[in-house]
């Protein structure tokens, strides 16, 4: 074989909707750009060995998820009734086998009780107090709801509140969603996608966007692709926008970059902003959003950690 077939490659967002250029100091870049490359570490680390890929996307995104920087786990924004609601997904490609939680606050990483539901359980998806009991009863670790609190997400809620009694909402569609992910081909071919999210700012008690939804925000196949999305859900649980793009390569034989790119153009046109990451079985990489930037990165076997949030590439070295 080849060590195009038989190498891995991982690739990770933190959300599309990024702060405005305009208002992106240089620090603030250079620690999302910390905290896309240690997520990519982690989940090169365990594929570098020979690893399988659904365990290098969860732990890619368990990183993600303890960096409060990023819309997911400890960094999840607040509700308009000022609680938060996290949901969370993983599918491995090798048997479609997936798992997902919505609605929940307890467990520390919200990717791990998705993932307990996969492995552990008959089901694919739970929510709320039934989520949160399983988890219990499966030993996830939890953490106090001070551990999720964030001033600075407290005050975007208040601002987007103040915003909507002016009729002026302060958070943009665009700015107002966040997601992390991962998606990885390992060296034995497999594919695995992870995704976990607190949401959207001011978001109604209850609501369930894409991220846990098999085919709208995370599809894993071995034959075609594994995607991971963000962007605003609504638009891409209507398009089933990660299956889609696993539909185009199967049933159209279009590459991935073309799949990947058509599906976000078409949520454009329908109003929907977002980006995805995608992976396929020959190790190519799709990274494809209509905003004005998306925190994401990737790494391939043998290479340099490669991290952008705009359109400007940004390479660190190996480590």
């Amino acid at each position: 074989m080849t060590s195009t077939e038989t190498g891995f490659v991982l690739a990770v967002h933190g959300g599309a909707g990024t702060v405005p250029r305009v208002d992106a100091t240089a620090s603030l870049t250079a620690l999302h750009h910390t905290g896309l490359r240690r997520a990519l570490i982690a989940g090169r680390d365990i594929l570098a060995v020979g690893g399988r890929a659904i365990d290098a996307v969860t732990a890619a995104v368990v990183v993600l998820e303890d960096d409060p920087l990023f819309n997911a786990g400890r960094g999840s924004v607040f509700t308009a009734t000022g609680t938060q609601e996290m949901d969370a997904s993983v599918m491995d490609g090798s048997d479609h086998r997936a798992g997902a939680v919505a609605g929940i606050l307890g467990p520390r990483n919200p990717v791990l009780a998705a993932r307990a539901v996969m492995e552990r359980s008959n089901q694919v998806f739970l929510i709320g107090e039934g989520a949160l009991a399983f988890c219990r009863e499966q030993g996830i670790a939890f953490a106090e709801p001070s551990y999720f609190y964030s001033e600075k997400r407290w005050r975007e809620l208040q601002h987007e509140l103040a915003g909507r009694r002016r009729e002026m909402p302060i958070v943009t569609a665009e700015q107002g969603h966040g997601t992390v992910g991962a998606v990885a081909r390992d060296r034995h071919g497999n594919l695995a996608a992870a995704t976990s999210t607190g949401g959207m700012v001011g978001k109604t008690p209850g609501r369930v966007g894409d991220s846990p939804i098999i085919g709208a925000g995370i599809y894993a196949d071995n034959g075609t692709c594994a995607v991971s999305a963000t962007g605003h859900g609504e638009f891409f649980m209507r398009y089933g926008a990660a299956f889609e793009v696993a539909a185009r390569m199967r049933y159209a034989n279009q590459s991935l970059q073309l799949a990947a790119r058509s599906v976000v153009d078409g949520l454009a046109a329908m109003g929907g902003s977002g980006g995805l990451v995608a992976v396929d079985r020959t190790r190519a990489l799709a990274m494809p959003f209509n905003t004005a930037g998306m925190y994401r990165g990737y790494v391939q076997d043998g290479g340099a950690i490669h991290t952008a949030v705009y359109d400007e590439p940004y390479q660190a070295g190996p480590h």
